[in-house]
């Protein structure tokens, strides 16, 4: 749990409901493909569609990635769940209930780690659990009336429970990031946040501070994390005004409306009972042997946090540098190729974390789409870290690198006339030359300026088309000054 700065005299507080897609090639309970984009109602079978007679069978496809989850977040893995039906009536709903998990869900309890401004925080899990989706409603381009589209109904899932311990949109957002990451990295649920694969629910009260829990509302269905962040903010604001007007707030389920940037009613908020849950009859208990959590713990991924602890011991990385390597597995194994071919570590990772993100980021890519490989990032930087050429010659040279213009950094830096001017008898008789023309500049450093130092270096680099090495150009200069 965490602190954070109140809001206008108030504690915020904040639960998280996430459903993470499994990355199953079929649905939890048949045999139905789950691949995004068919045409409606066209990957909808007959156990889909509740049709008379049809018998639910568990994907331990499903089950194995639970697990996984389970292990990841340092959670007890039930030797024994229950799958459970969760009764409501929607159109998308085919058999009028959901099957889910209640009492007994699978993985219990763990937690999620997160970094915020530089400090690491964690979020507790009450649960995991497995269930399965519904269908699709769809309002658009019906001539006022609405489809169904039941592609979707029985896509598995895991609902990730949070107990509520964020304080601030900040940290939601980091909570939901860190865990976008984890389910990522163990291969469980693609990520994808645009069709549906990573959806998250903030239940967002506030209080006094230690006055008990506020009423708490739902905001569903949360698919970006900027929209999420600001839900937030503005769900934060309305509960606080409506307080301060005296009026109540009802537990509700609201939708965030990103044109206008607020959150509206959309139902009042169901509690547990209102679903009447009982254990589903057509299925036995999930009943999960230690061998098979053995098994999938020793074929678990190293984790996000470990290998960051790992980055910092073993290559000196600070701690945000280490945790900015492990953003997702593609980034990690990018950073140790490009350190295992030569490169300084701390080079590789701050040319990762200014250069080609600020690349990657103009266009929305992944380091997937890097078009330089490590090897030839390793390449440059060796050619940087022995002199051969400054940090400027550098980004020149990357610049024909990203561009495919070239794929050989020697040959850009022949080619370009880059090399960095290492002689020293000719940067002497440079630099001799540069403080004969600067007496002015000469007399104000003795005087105590260093800013007219700087003034003689760049009079050096001017002279050497900018080929001088930076440092043996202030090392000469400084002792021909003392001299």
């Amino acid at each position: 749990m965490s602190t954070a700065p109140l809001v206008r005299g108030y504690e915020v507080v904040i639960g998280f409901e996430t459903h993470a897609q499994l990355s199953t090639a079929s649905k939890i309970f048949s045999g139905a493909s789950t691949a995004f984009g068919a045409e409606p109602n066209t990957q909808a079978c007959a156990v889909d569609l509740a049709l008379p007679g049809t018998l639910p069978v568990l994907n331990r496809g499903a089950v194995e990635r639970a697990i996984r989850f389970g292990l990841a977040v340092g959670a007890k893995i039930a030797p024994l769940s229950i799958f459970a039906r969760k009764n409501y009536f929607y159109p998308d709903l085919p058999k009028g209930y959901q099957i889910s998990q209640y009492e007994i869900p699978v993985v219990q309890g763990g937690s999620v780690g997160y970094l915020l401004d530089g400090q690491e925080r964690s979020v507790r899990l009450v649960r995991a659990h497995l269930e399965e989706d519904a269908g699709k409603s769809l309002h658009e381009d019906y001539h006022g009336q609405s489809g169904i589209d039941l592609n979707r109904a029985g896509t598995p899932l895991l609902e990730i429970v949070t107990e509520p311990d964020l304080r601030s949109s900040a940290e939601a957002v980091e909570y939901a990031k860190a865990l976008h990451r984890l389910v990522v990295w163990l291969g469980i649920c693609d990520g994808n946040m645009q069709e549906g694969s990573f959806r998250c629910d903030a239940n967002v009260s506030v209080r006094r501070p230690g006055a008990p829990l506020g009423t708490r509302r739902e905001i569903k269905n949360l698919n970006s994390f900027r929209f999420l962040q600001q839900a937030i903010d503005f769900e934060v604001q309305w509960q606080i005004d409506s307080l301060e007007d005296d009026l109540p707030i009802h537990q509700a389920t609201v939708l965030f409306d990103p044109d206008t940037g607020e959150t509206r009613a959309m139902r009042s908020k169901e509690d547990a009972q209102d679903y009447r849950y009982f254990p589903d009859p057509d299925l036995p208990p999930l009943v999960i042997a230690p061998e098979w959590v053995e098994r999938a713990r020793a074929e678990m991924p190293e984790l996000p946090g470990a290998m960051a602890a790992r980055f910092q011991q073993a290559d000196g990385l600070p701690a945000y540098d280490a945790a900015m390597m492990t953003q997702s597995l593609a980034f990690a194994r990018y950073y140790e190729a490009a350190r295992d071919a030569g490169a300084p570590a701390k080079m590789v990772a701050n040319w990762l974390m200014g250069e080609i993100s600020k690349r990657l980021n103009a266009t929305d890519a992944g380091i997937e789409a890097c078009p330089v490989s490590p090897a030839l990032l390793a390449a440059l930087l060796q050619r940087v870290q022995d002199g051969t050429v400054s940090h400027n010659a550098a980004r020149q040279v990357f610049e024909s690198l990203w561009s495919g213009e070239a794929d050989d950094v020697d040959a850009v830096i022949a080619t370009k006339g880059l090399k960095q001017m290492n002689d020293t008898g000719a940067l002497e008789a440079i630099a001799a030359e540069v403080l004969a023309k600067n007496p002015k500049s000469v007399e104000e450093f003795r005087a105590g300026k260093d800013k007219a130092f700087n003034a003689l270096v760049g009079q050096v680099m001017k002279a050497t088309q900018g080929k001088a090495n930076p440092g043996q150009a202030s090392e000469i200069l400084r002792k021909l000054l003392a001299g």
